[in-house]
This record gives C-alpha cells, structure tokens and sequence, in this order.
C-alpha cells in the first residue's frame, strides 16, 4: 500500500474526494488518501507543502503559482476546477458600507498573506481602479476568525468564495457587496516534486481515480441534496452552484498560466514570470 496525504478546503468543491476516498477506490488501487481539511485556504496549504506535512493538495491556482515561484518545491499537474471561483465581497451586516466604492482604502480582512484571500483583494482592487499599494490587510486565519474581524471592525470587508458564506449571509452576520470571478480556473491538483520523482505511477492512477468520479459525479443520484446536507447549504444554492461549477481533467493551459503570471506580475505580488514548465508537468 502507498501512502500519501492529501489536503483541501472543507467545501463543497472537494466533496468528489471524499466520495471516491470513502468508497475504498483508492485502496483498490493499493493506495491510502489520508485527506487533511485546511479551514486557512491556500496559504496554509502552502505552508503544509513547504513542510512536507502534505504531499498532494487541491489548491487555488493563483496562490500556487506565487508560490512555486517563491520557492515552493511543488508542481502543479492538473487543473481540477475550470470554472472560475465566485469571491463574494462581504461586510458586517450592520455596517455601513453599501458600495464597491465604500471600500476603498479600507481594511480587508485575509486568511493569511499569499493566501486567495489575500491575492483576489489586489485583484479587485485593480479592476475598481484602486491604487494596490495602498491596501491594508487584517490577517484573520479563517471563515471564524473573519467573522469576529467584521462584527468587531478590526477589519472592513472579507473576500471568500460566495456560496461558502451564503449561510453568514441568509443569518445576517455577513453582507454581501459584489461578487469577483477570478478570471482563471479556481482549483488545480499541486504535488511535492519529491513525491513526482518518486511516485510517478501511482500519482496518474490517482488522477485516473479522481477523473472518473469528477466526470460523472454531477450525474450522481440526489447529488445536489447530498451537497446542500453535507456543507450547510440551502438546496437552491447548491443548484445554481452545480450550473455554474466545471471540473476539469486536463493539465492547465499555457495560456492560462500566462495569464495568472501576467497579472500576479502587473500588480507586483511575483517579481518574475518564469517558464511554464517550472510550474507545471504532465505525468
């Protein structure tokens, strides 16, 4: 049996995980997924991967790429979401900040430095015309530590994925301003380069694995009831999720990955853009 860990958000998007992880289809192959939820986004994944504490994770495309570049020894070797990821704006329900506007030169409120949230504020801020070396950030660590930043005002607003924060929103803790798509595919597959030299076989059986339940799984009976039960989630919402959410089985495309640097780099977050092949790698 070989062993690998494994980390990801505790959302929706990776419940394709756990399904395949739970019906033994790994083990079939003589592997064991050990899965790690990662509340703190990227930037915790990131770290996990530097400190060898996590082989594999499903991470957000931006922030992986900074990273590599930054020094991180992963790789990334499939995209896994193609679809963009929907950041919702949000503010303290009883604030009174109405507008994208209101917000300039205020405090967000980020998971961690190099994290998405943290990446998509620089994001936002250029496509509201903002001066990005202005921005101003409350590390807050997760979804937990945002809500006592925007109820106690340590920080102004918080950017997470929309349906994620849809329950703050429908109990009034949060309120949502604007939605921001990221204007790549949200989530790629990033492995130790470590384990790519030494594992390379099992890592395409586990893409193997994994691609067969993504193809077909919004094709699973009542999967959308199993979603809306599992994360909280109100039925409709998950529906329109669903529409909206594309997975993917191909490695990204160069053009994407220009695109990512070409921005990262515009906005000063990387000091370089750096081959393709550095960051990506088809087994």
């Amino acid at each position: 049996m070989d062993y690998f860990k494994i980390g990801g958000v505790p959302e929706h998007f990776n419940l394709p995980w756990h399904l395949t992880i739970d019906e033994g289809a790994f083990r079939a192959q003589n592997i064991e997924l050990q899965w790690q939820d990662f509340p703190g986004g990227t930037g915790a994944m990131c770290e996990a991967l530097r400190n060898k504490e996590i082989d594999i994770a499903i991470i957000l495309t931006e922030g992986i790429i900074k990273d590599i570049i930054a020094g991180n020894p992963s790789t990334i070797i499939q995209t896994y979401i193609q679809s963009p990821l929907i950041w919702g704006i949000h503010v303290g329900f009883n604030t009174n900040y109405k507008t994208i506007e209101d917000l300039k030169n205020t405090t967000a409120a980020i998971s961690r430095y190099g994290s998405g949230s943290h990446l998509m504020a620089y994001v936002n801020a250029q496509k509201n015309n903002w001066d990005t070396t202005t921005l101003q950030f409350e590390v807050i660590k997760n979804l937990e530590g945002a809500v006592d930043a925007l109820t106690n005002g340590s920080a102004d607003y918080f950017m997470w994925e929309h349906f994620t924060t849809k329950p703050l929103v429908d109990n009034k803790t949060f309120r949502r301003i604007d939605d921001c798509p990221t204007p790549w595919p949200c989530f790629v597959i990033a492995v130790r380069n470590e384990i790519i030299n030494t594992k390379k076989e099992q890592l395409q059986t586990i893409l193997k694995t994994i691609n067969a339940t993504t193809t077909n799984f919004k094709n699973i009976p009542s999967i959308d009831k199993t979603l809306a039960h599992r994360y909280d989630q109100q039925l409709n919402d998950i529906k329109e999720w669903l529409q909206s959410t594309e997975w993917s089985q191909e490695i990204l495309s160069d053009s994407t990955i220009h695109s990512v640097q070409k921005q990262l780099f515009a906005l000063d977050i990387i000091k370089e853009i750096v081959p393709v092949d550095s960051l990506t790698s088809k087994l």
